[in-house]
């Protein structure tokens, strides 16, 4: 595929390395007979580590076909975590290093997950924008201090910590979303 044709999302290999495109910019020169260029912001899949790549618009890259399947967080087997397919059933295993920090977000039975791709081999997790957590240690409520916006420190049920506002307490269900990784609400 061209560069020119290249889009937002797109899977390609470069250099023998699969990633995705998360940012495009097109540069023309002024003067007559310059080349356009593209600057392609791309983040290799699986690992997420980012990449600058520029190349002339008639400038070739391969295409790979990602494909996501939705699943549920089933068990882990050791350091790696099983999913199932939504649909089949099929089991998908991926790697504590290709799961990430998304390890602090699953739970049992955690839904609304994809599972990413290549020729059927597992190669990445999307999470939901939001989990739902309990939180199982955090400094008690102070009387009157539910006006205030000051942040406390939560330890939450797969060993994550975050800042909580002051009026949640041990043993309260929060929603964190997984983008930021901060409190989003409670149940």
């Amino acid at each position: 595929m061209k560069a020119y044709d290249i889009k937002k999302g797109n899977v390609v290999e470069h250099n023998g390395t699969v990633y995705q495109v998360r940012d495009i910019e097109r540069s023309s020169p002024q003067g007559r007979g310059g080349n356009v260029k593209y600057r392609f912001t791309v983040y290799s899949v699986p690992g997420g580590n980012k990449l600058d790549v520029s190349l002339g618009a008639e400038d070739e890259m391969k295409e790979v076909e990602l494909s996501r399947r939705a699943a549920t967080f089933s068990y882990k087997d050791g350091e790696a975590f099983v999913f199932l397919d939504d649909e089949d059933y099929s089991p998908y295993t991926l790697d504590a290093d290709v799961v990430g920090e998304a390890a602090g977000y699953i739970t049992a039975d955690l839904t609304g997950c994809y599972v990413q791709l290549i020729d059927d081999a597992p190669v990445a997790l999307q999470l939901p924008s939001t989990v739902t957590l309990t939180v199982v240690d955090t400094a008690p409520e102070l009387k009157g201090a539910t006006a205030t916006k000051r942040p406390k420190p939560a330890k939450l049920e797969t060993g994550l910590e975050i800042q909580v506002p002051e009026y949640v307490t041990t043993g309260s269900r929060i929603l964190i979303n997984t983008v930021t990784g901060e409190f989003s609400g409670r149940e």
